[in-house]
């Protein structure tokens, strides 16, 4: 899988990078999540899980590995299987604490907070575990509500550590992603802009970002897609009865190009001139497989028209989210 330049930094990563949201915790809100993991949540066991996905991604050529402090235990998975990897790209992120006390179901299973305190907190954990290896550092599901991008204490501890080498970033969640992009666009100084790498939820249901993604790409900054296949949404674990004429179309469109209809997820997201990678959120070798099929398979123009009457509203998209059960 070949390397390419992310945004206006010296970063170079793969066309598909590797989430560790559901593998670094025992619940996670993926459909048929506690089915990829079966059930079976010993610390120990779910190392040694996380690192054959991690060895399974390095073989089929992904060199960019995504992570969080509220990701249960993944930074410190990901340490472990990073010693002597010298080609690889690592994300993480600060701003949620993980609170779940490695349970399946908590009352809390994060708790976020945008303070200088948390982030003077979480930057040295996750140093301490990623060291060299991490090169990009993202405000994890950053807002307008949040205050944090009108915090000065924190942009100013940001610039600080940009100015170390360190790309800054953020990730977006939410109907107001667009606005929240937006104001981070405009903090800048001399002409450079703090913030080179924006995660953010894309997919063929919940496209409204994608004007101020296009100028994102032209403002040099890297654009990491989470969420491609819609938390399973997309794929044939959704038995959702509403969703049925969805499904059918993409499992038409996975029949016509011989793959999974995960990989037509993806491969749609690729499609996009404007990304730079894209997650896969696999906690399973073969769905990681099947995922990594998306850069095999060429949508025409016939697919692409088709796909493009799937899109819902941001308020929609949303909202059916917010209902998924941790599991």
């Amino acid at each position: 899988m070949e390397r390419y330049q992310f945004g206006n930094t010296g970063i170079k990563a793969t066309k598909i990078g590797l989430g560790l949201a559901a593998l670094g915790r025992p619940g996670y809100i993926n459909l048929g999540h506690k089915d990829d993991l079966k059930e079976d949540y010993d610390v120990q066991h779910m190392k040694k899980h996380t690192h054959q996905m991690l060895d399974l991604a390095y073989t089929l050529g992904i060199r960019y590995f995504d992570a969080a402090r509220s990701y249960g235990r993944a930074e410190y998975f990901l340490s472990d299987w990073l010693a002597g990897k010298k080609d690889v790209a690592v994300g993480s992120k600060w701003g949620y604490t993980y609170t779940a006390d490695w349970k399946v179901k908590a009352a809390k299973h994060e708790i976020k907070e945008h303070s200088l305190e948390v982030l003077n907190r979480q930057w040295p954990e996750s140093t301490g575990l990623l060291g060299d290896h991490l090169g990009i550092y993202h405000i994890h599901s950053a807002s307008l509500q949040s205050g944090v991008l009108d915090n000065q204490s924190v942009l100013d501890r940001l610039w600080e550590l940009k100015e170390e080498g360190m790309v800054i970033g953020l990730s977006l969640s939410g109907e107001h992603q667009s606005d929240t992009l937006e104001q981070a666009m405009r903090i800048s100084t001399g002409g450079q802009h703090l913030f080179l790498s924006v995660q953010v939820t894309w997919n063929v249901l919940e496209r409204s970002t994608t004007t101020v993604l296009q100028k994102a790409r032209q403002a040099g900054i890297g654009i990491i897609v989470k969420e491609a296949l819609a938390n399973g949404r997309l794929t044939a674990r959704n038995n959702d009865p509403i969703f049925t004429p969805q499904l059918q179309l993409f499992q038409k469109l996975a029949q016509k190009h011989n793959v999974g209809m995960d990989a037509i997820a993806i491969a749609f997201v690729l499609y996009q001139p404007w990304v730079n990678i894209v997650l896969s959120g696999a906690a399973a070798e073969d769905q990681l497989r099947s995922n990594v099929q998306a850069l095999q398979v060429a949508l025409d123009r016939e697919d692409i028209d088709a796909l493009d009457q799937l899109v819902e509203s941001p308020g929609d998209y949303w909202r059916t989210r917010s209902r998924l059960e941790w599991n």
